[in-house]
């Protein structure tokens, strides 16, 4: 009786292996004519029976299932992901160097470069969260190009989709990613500007076929700051202020010399409206980096904003010696020296007709033509800067009228006129 039972199971459990064989043969058939919904089909048939098959019929089934749901690019978001750990199921079960090992390789290729493809696309297209789905599909791929991860974060945060994008950022972290990565660059004959390549390979076609010149490498900036102020900041959007300082504390204890660092605490102070806390910073930072310009222009900023006029020009000027061509410099001195006008309009309103009254008149009209006269090469070098600043034009459009100076009214006129209709 023993014996004929167990004569019965070993028959069972040689009609499911045939029944797996069976499903897969229809699903290999299916793939090779690109019916991916039959082969879905065969392969979903087998599913229930594939947790007693051996190993090689395992790695055979995850294979074909990998196939079936990638559909050679067509399958869905959930079926590309699904697909992703039926193929990582394939080398689990018979290791690196398997029989499938070629096959899951290049399968593996061919949806990188398909994810990449769309992320990039996506990302040209504006449209953020495909393009973050693609780049997380990217690394889940290629866990080693952790670059990936990265701009899924990046493009997460484009799209204001704060969860995932936090998320990706923490698994970053916990990887230990800094995002320094060699840069390889040539100066292009075309445009004499430096230019990016992907590779070695392709910069050094490029300066071979003469399109290019001075190839170099270097290193790019590490992107630990920028990740802990992206985190700090979705945490300030979640109301949650205090894990914001504590996630930028962190990050400076680590890195105490990084002035990108300080700034980004500062940027976080100024955003939670503690503004002492936020000058103290810049100040700390400028400490460290003494010829930022963008140091002086924040502090510039905030002494314009407490009332501190002089302080704020002296910022300003600091600046514009490092920078020349800063447009903000030059637009917010011409701010900061036409706010002081209104001072003089409300002691003038407050006159009344007689002689002396009418002496003073002349007297601050004169010091109000002298604010315009200074405010001037400050707008004018900002609308060089950008051609298309309306508000600037508008602002030298009323002075130039105030001044008398009516053929450069004319002029600036025109182009206002100009600048609006392009609008």
């Amino acid at each position: 009786m023993k014996k004929q039972v167990m004569i019965a199971l070993a028959l069972l459990v040689g009609s499911f292996s045939f029944a797996q064989k069976s499903e897969l043969r229809d699903a290999e058939k299916a793939i090779k004519k690109s019916n991916f919904a039959e082969a879905k089909t065969a392969i979903n048939a087998a599913e229930s029976l594939i947790g007693n098959a051996d190993d090689k019929l395992k790695a055979e089934f995850y294979l074909l299932k990998g196939q079936a749901l990638y559909a050679n690019g067509a399958g869905s978001g959930a079926d590309m992901d699904t697909a992703i750990e039926s193929l990582n199921m394939v080398e689990k079960v018979e290791g690196s160097n398997g029989k499938h090992s070629k096959d899951v390789q290049d399968l593996k290729d061919l949806m990188l470069t398909s994810f990449l493809t769309k992320a990039n696309a996506s990302l040209e297209k504006k449209d953020y969260a495909a393009s973050s789905s693609g780049f997380e599909k990217a690394y889940r791929m290629s866990t080693k190009d952790t670059l990936y991860l990265y701009y899924a974060a990046a493009t997460a945060v484009n799209d204001e989709d704060y969860d995932n994008a936090l998320r990706h950022y923490e698994e970053l972290k916990n990887l230990g990613f800094v995002g320094i990565e060699t840069e390889y660059v040539a100066i292009s004959k075309e445009t004499e500007e430096e230019e990016n390549f992907p590779s070695k390979n392709l910069m050094d076609i490029s300066v071979k076929a003469g399109t290019h010149i001075k190839p170099s490498t270097k290193k790019s900036e590490s992107k630990q700051a920028e990740i802990v102020k992206n985190v700090a900041l979705i945490y300030m959007s979640q109301g949650n202020n205090e894990k914001a300082i504590a996630a930028m504390k962190d990050a400076r204890a680590a890195n105490p010399d990084d002035a990108t660092l300080i700034i980004s605490e500062a940027n976080m102070q100024l955003k939670m409206g503690n503004r002492d806390e936020f000058k103290k910073l810049i100040e700390e930072a400028l400490v460290t980096d003494p010829e930022n310009p963008e140091l002086l222009f924040n502090l510039g900023i905030v002494s314009a904003e407490g009332g501190n006029i002089e302080a704020a020009k002296d910022y300003y000027e600091q600046a514009l010696k490092i920078k020349p061509d800063y447009t903000d410099v030059h637009n917010n001195m011409a701010v900061l020296i036409l706010s002081q006008e209104q001072d003089i309009i409300e002691k003038m309103n407050a006159l009344g007709s007689s002689a002396a009254d009418n002496k003073k008149y002349d007297e601050l009209k004169a010091e109000r033509s002298k604010l315009y006269g200074q405010a001037v090469p400050y707008l004018e070098t900002t609308l060089k800067l950008r051609p298309t600043d309306v508000q600037a034009a508008k602002t030298l459009v009323n002075i130039y009228s105030a001044l008398g100076e009516t053929a450069k009214m004319k002029d600036m006129k025109a182009k206002l006129e100009a600048l609006e209709k392009g609008q």
